[in-house]
């Protein structure tokens, strides 16, 4: 992954950000708008639309992003794929909804957020094109595409700890590679943000080790403490935490 901090404007200035759709198993897409840009039409483009919840990554909106990637993945005139989200939010996290009253044993054994990891998969160059909020799994999606182009305004963060929970779709992994381990741990360990202009000064490239999976079974070990349920419920409800460190 590489992050360019250059005006997304740049990438997006021959894409018309008109609401389109394509059609998929006979149907509509619910949660994105999807199509095919460029002057030759070889350019896919899905742009996240979820506007009122700042593309909170729900489960039908992630199935939805996985199929139009197999769907351009197939199609022989596309040659790379954008990711979008709006002027506000590229994706402010996962749904914490519909993560809220999940336990240990539903996310260890249906391997909770795991087919999240599509966009990485991809063999075709997937950009993601940020502008503002890029948190908790709005970064880990941003993270998982090839190339990060943000715009000035844009944020990103890991602020799963302030919810009781950590990083569970790549985070702890690739962030400490995008920006550095002393970097990636405070962002990890405080849930504080940083704009693109400090992401790139921090910015170096390893290779993605087996953390991953390591990661994933921590993530879903949370699931099984109060302060994670208490951090979900509190965050629902709109009030302060009241976490007890059980």
């Amino acid at each position: 992954m590489s992050l360019l901090c250059r005006s997304t404007g740049l990438l997006l200035k021959h894409i018309s950000l008109t609401p389109t759709f394509i059609s998929v198993a006979g149907g509509q897409y619910q949660y994105i708008l999807v199509d095919k840009k460029g002057e030759k039409k070889n350019v896919g483009f899905i742009q996240l639309n979820r506007p009122k919840a700042l593309n909170a990554l729900c489960d039908g909106l992630m199935m939805e992003v996985g199929k139009a990637l197999d769907t351009f993945e197939a199609d022989r005139e596309v040659g790379a794929i954008i990711i979008t989200g709006s002027e506000k939010a590229f994706a402010a996290g996962a749904d914490i909804k519909e993560m809220q009253n999940r336990t240990f044993q539903e996310c260890y054994g249906g391997n909770f957020l795991a087919h999240w990891n599509r966009v990485s998969t991809v063999k075709k160059p997937v950009i993601a094109a940020v502008n503002g909020f890029a948190l908790g799994g709005g970064c880990e999606f941003a993270m998982m595409c090839d190339i990060i182009y943000a715009g000035e305004k844009a944020q990103f963060g890991q602020p799963e700890i302030l919810l009781g929970t950590i990083p569970g779709a790549g985070g702890t992994q690739r962030l400490t590679r995008a920006v550095g381990k002393s970097l990636a741990m405070e962002l990890v360990l405080t849930g504080d943000r940083i704009s693109a202009q400090e992401a790139k000064q921090s910015a170096f490239e390893l290779t993605l080790a087996e953390g991953n999976r390591l990661e994933k079974r921590l993530f879903h070990a949370t699931f099984a403490t109060e302060d994670r349920k208490e951090g979900m419920t509190a965050f629902v409800e709109k009030r302060k935490a009241a976490f007890q460190d059980k």
